[in-house]
């Protein structure tokens, strides 16, 4: 297959795991590149996501790092395949890279476990408020490329729609409740749409009130995607430019997996948190 010059998040992901799998057998890349009848470069292309991989390749690839974790296996031979022309690649000229990248993630997670202090988790907006945040940019963005990013927002919420949502769970801050983004009558349809999205069967909306002893986290919102294993699992940050930054290491999956939990031990629980939105729409 030729080869790709700018692969996606998923393709840079699965070179990544196979270079792991190679490291964690001892292998260099020449050694790796001689047991594969292939020169060091394509080695070099396949773990940088730059060379596209069919999923019998990469079982034999497993096969010979003698890793016998079979879910892991299956899990990565189904990222495998060309680069196909999925919705969120007609932004990739629109918008930053890594925003594109998230919503291939999102599309591909078993489930999310969300963090906000700030903000209402994007995939919880309404068009509303989404708009109302992007006209609050600084340096201001151009209409056009609000609505790029107000079409592309919308877009990804698709995943909680859809006949096989992952599950997805939020913790949401009061302070993010009591933002007055838009006014009042954007800050109550806001809120009337968060009570109606967790009554989804698959969608949790937990609140963090203020007062709580300890709280776990520096401000910053952050998404833990769960892969088709743990070993893919994904933490997206929110950075102070408007980016996404992509954590994937085991100590950083480690340290995010421990916030949420203890988050779960600050929360309200559902129905008190829906109670505490519902007086907030009566106090609005």
């Amino acid at each position: 297959m030729p080869p790709t010059s700018n692969p996606t998040l998923r393709q840079r992901r699965l070179g990544a795991e196979l270079r792991k799998l190679r490291e964690q057998a001892g292998f260099t890349t020449t050694g790796a590149a001689s047991l594969f009848g292939v020169n060091q470069g394509r080695i070099s292309m396949i773990e940088t996501g730059r060379s596209a991989l069919s999923a019998d390749r990469v079982r034999a690839m497993a096969s010979t790092y003698a890793c016998s974790d079979e879910a892991l296996i299956d899990a990565l031979a189904d990222m495998t395949g060309r680069r196909t022309l999925d919705w969120w690649e007609t932004y990739r000229d629109h918008l930053p890279a890594a925003l594109v990248d998230l919503a291939e993630l999102e599309h591909h997670a078993s489930g999310l476990r969300v963090a906000l202090v700030i903000h209402i988790p994007a995939l919880l907006q309404t068009t509303d408020h989404a708009r109302s945040l992007f006209r609050a940019v600084v340096p201001p963005m151009r209409q056009y490329e609000i609505e790029h990013r107000l079409t592309h927002r919308m877009k990804r919420q698709g995943i909680l729609h859809r006949e096989d949502p992952p599950l997805y769970s939020a913790f949401i801050h009061e302070t993010a409740l009591r933002m007055g983004f838009g006014g009042p009558d954007v800050v109550r349809g806001q809120l009337k749409h968060l009570l109606d999205m967790s009554e989804l069967a698959h969608v949790t909306v937990r609140v963090i009130p203020f007062g709580t002893e300890f709280f776990p986290s520096t401000g910053q919102s952050f998404d833990y995607v769960e892969g088709a294993v743990p070993q893919l699992d994904t933490v997206q940050l929110d950075t102070h430019h408007g980016g996404c930054g992509f954590l994937d290491t085991e100590a950083w999956l480690s340290k995010y997996r421990a916030v949420l939990d203890h988050m779960e031990t600050c929360a309200f629980d559902t129905t008190k948190s829906r109670d505490f939105i519902h007086r907030l729409i009566q106090d609005t």
